[in-house]
């Protein structure tokens, strides 16, 4: 054991007695988790560590008259040998298999120890009282008090019999004959005592972590050697809390936290808390041999002079699974997420190629350009470049879609004229809004000139807005577009005199393929993509999407854009991948909202 170990031990336990057998007890293996077995296998290992210095003064004057010096010599390394080599087969484990051989080594020396000292009335003869004492301290059971007074006994009989081949006339009645019984004396009184004390009141230890806390709490020092620790914390780390004491909190912590370890303990020693830090130790397993890690978190609980950090540990193994699983389906969502933009991306370029086909050629015949066409013929072909156009439209909206949702889809904002795109869009929406019988109304207010966006999906947006504010207007509505500046934005509002929208479909706004599922507004075709690319697409350009309906009396959309476009400016096409993922801001107003796409 260093002398650090032995320090914070003694420090520990508050005595040298203490000190020692808390030592003694690292020495036991951590095979040994029961603490009866364990505490009688400590109390052994450090009897057998003190005996041979009681051993040999007691048989070597004895041994005297029959061996000479240098065979003496090796007699005494002998017993130290036997002796200590019993301590480490005790300390493994093996505590059973090593005391029988003991007791009886123990018979024989104390006969060789009465018989040289001259018999019975030797003072050797109160050796034979260690043969009683030794079996119950280490066992604390009366049936090992027991067969150590038989042993004793034993002893005494067969040094009557060795006596007069072992008694040594110089020895009887000197001072040597003391030794040994007052060397035993030294290491027996004390425990005696100590005995006595725990019997009684313990005394309390202010220090003593496990009067403190049930939980499992470290005690490190400022290197990280762990100073203290409680009963709980040896359970987690699956040996007691006493092989901790002295060693190293490195030493248990896998090789890629330690760096993460030495930051935090030097935080927590400048005072910064921070976060509780998360870590794995290697512990073994209680029904295999193999070792394993085991995360756990640590959490400072103070911090005392010199550096001492008092930490509590708690095992998250639960935790970190349920965050391994979470980062799983996360993983396994966003690759299905992809694979579906992929899928919808590649079926859209396939699906407009034979579209444009069917509408080119339809708008051939129409304009008798294959010759003339009877009128019904006109019309079935009329219907069917209508249709075409529809279903078209349908696919490059989702074409867009999955390009912004892929981060794909790119715009190149440049300053252009307001007045030109809503124009533009007014009038490509009039015919329409004719044929629904609604009024369209559009207004843009002085001050508004130019706005650095990407014009076509700016255009996009207007129209989509209003193809969804004409689509839910009964007749004999209206639709307006408003357009003003305020500040640094442009605001595109369209307001129309509608059908509105149930408040318990507000979450279902803006998303994907999404139509809301009232009576109403199920009769009205569309694939519900308007909305959902207006938001992307605004997004994009950094702006926000305002919202507020209330049934019955219509709806009101507002689109804010930067006039100076999106803070991210590039040469090259901006992309959705290239701007935060989050969307733009959608407020409800009224406490009801219509669905617009």
């Amino acid at each position: 054991m260093s002398a650090f170990s032995l320090s914070t031990t003694i420090a520990r336990n508050g005595s040298w007695l203490a000190g020692i057998e808390a030592g003694c007890e690292r020495l036991v293996s951590a095979e040994v988790t029961d603490d009866k077995e364990r505490g009688s296998s400590k109390r052994l290992v450090s009897l057998l560590l003190a005996a041979p210095f009681v051993i040999a003064p007691a048989i070597a004057p004895a041994l005297a008259a029959v061996l000479s010096g240098p065979l003496l010599l090796a007699a005494t390394c002998a017993v130290f040998a036997f002796v200590w080599i019993a301590a480490a087969i005790a300390a493994s484990g093996a505590r059973r298999v090593v005391e029988p051989v003991l007791l009886c080594a123990g018979v024989v020396a104390t006969a060789t120890a009465v018989a040289g000292g001259g018999g019975f009335a030797s003072p050797a003869a109160l050796l034979a009282a260690a043969l009683v004492f030794e079996p119950w301290w280490v066992e604390k059971s009366r049936g090992r008090t027991i067969v150590g007074g038989v042993a004793a006994v034993g002893a005494l009989a067969v040094s009557a019999v060795a006596a007069p081949i072992l008694a040594s006339t110089w020895l009887t009645g000197s001072i040597w004959v003391w030794l040994a019984p007052a060397l035993y004396s030294l290491v027996t009184l004390p425990r005696i005592m100590a005995y006595r004390t725990h019997a009684g009141e313990t005394p309390v230890v202010a220090d003593n972590l496990d009067q403190q806390f049930d939980a499992a709490v470290l005690k490190l020092s400022r290197n990280g050697e762990v100073i203290d620790a409680t009963a709980a914390a040896g359970a987690l780390f699956a040996m007691p809390g006493g092989l901790l004491a002295g060693r190293s909190l490195f030493e248990r912590v896998h090789v890629a936290d330690r760096v993460a370890l030495m930051n935090a303990l030097a935080n927590f020693e400048a005072g910064e808390s921070g976060p509780s830090l998360e870590l794995h130790v290697r512990v073994r397993d209680k029904q295999a041999t193999d070792e394993r890690f085991v995360p756990v978190t640590l959490e400072p609980l103070r911090l005392q002079a010199g550096g001492e950090l008092t930490l509590l540990v708690r095992e998250v193994t639960e935790l970190a699974g349920l965050r391994s699983e979470l980062a799983a389906a996360r993983e396994a969502a966003e690759s299905i997420e992809v694979a579906k933009s992929r899928f919808l991306a590649a079926v859209s370029h396939e699906l407009r190629t034979p579209l444009n086909a069917i509408i080119g050629f339809s708008d051939m015949m129409l304009n008798d350009l294959a010759g003339s066409l009877a009128d019904r013929q006109r019309e079935y072909i009329g219907m069917i470049s209508q249709s075409g156009h529809h279903l078209l439209s349908v696919v490059n909206a989702i074409l867009d879609v999955s390009k912004i949702e892929s981060g794909a889809y790119g715009i190149r904002p440049e300053p252009f004229l307001v007045t030109d795109a809503v124009d533009l869009c007014g009038s490509m929406m009039a015919q329409q809004a004719e044929e629904n019988g609604l009024d369209l109304n559009v207004t843009v207010r002085p001050g508004v000139s130019e706005l650095v966006a990407d014009r076509r999906a700016v255009q996009q947006i207007i129209i989509n807005l209003l193809t969804n504010a004409i689509k839910f207007t009964p007749e004999g509505g209206s639709v307006s577009l408003e357009v003003y500046r305020l500040g640094s934005t442009v605001s595109f509002v369209v307001t129309d005199t509608g059908i509105g929208i149930e408040k318990d479909d507000l979450s279902k706004l803006g998303q994907p393929f999404t139509q809301l599922s009232n009576d109403v507004s199920r009769q009205f075709e569309g694939a519900g993509l308007g909305l959902s690319l207006v938001k992307g697409l605004v997004a994009l350009h950094g702006g926000a999407l305002e919202i507020s309906s209330e049934i019955g009396e219509g709806t009101e959309v507002k689109v804010t854009l930067p006039v100076d476009g999106p803070e991210q400016q590039q040469e090259e096409p901006q992309l959705a991948a290239q701007l935060p993922r989050a969307q733009p801001t959608l407020r409800m107003e009224d406490e009801k909202v219509r669905k617009t796409a």
